[in-house]
C-alpha cells in the first residue's frame, strides 16, 4: 500500500471516529422508567429515570433495568463500530494496525 493510501485509509479512519464521538444511540428499559443514551464511542451521556415508573419498594427492580439498559447500549454500540469499521478492517491490516 503506498503512503498516499495510507494517509487516505488514515483520513476514512479519522473521519468514522469523529463519527461515532456524535452518534447518540437511546436505549430503554422498563416501558420507558430508564432510557440510556450512549455515544458511539460507549460513553454515557445520560441516564434518565421516569419517577412516575419507578416503584421506591423495588428498588432491585430498577438496578435490573438500568444494568439491562447500559448493557444492550454498549452491545448496540458495538455492533454499530464494527460494522461502520468492517469496510476499512482488510486495508487497516495492510498499515499494520
Amino acid at each position: 500500500m503506498s503512503k498516499m493510501d495510507q494517509a487516505k485509509m488514515l483520513m476514512k479512519v479519522k473521519k468514522l471516529q469523529k463519527e461515532l464521538q456524535k452518534m447518540v444511540i437511546s436505549v430503554e428499559q422498563g416501558d420507558g422508567a430508564v432510557v440510556v443514551e450512549i455515544t458511539g464511542e460507549q460513553k454515557i451521556k445520560k441516564i434518565h429515570i421516569d419517577p412516575d415508573h419507578v416503584d421506591l419498594d423495588d428498588i432491585e427492580q430498577l438496578e435490573r433495568w438500568l444494568e439491562d439498559a447500559v448493557k444492550d447500549a454498549i452491545q448496540q454500540s458495538q455492533k454499530i463500530a464494527a460494522e461502520r469499521m468492517q469496510p476499512l478492517m482488510g486495508a487497516l491490516g495492510d498499515l499494520g494496525l
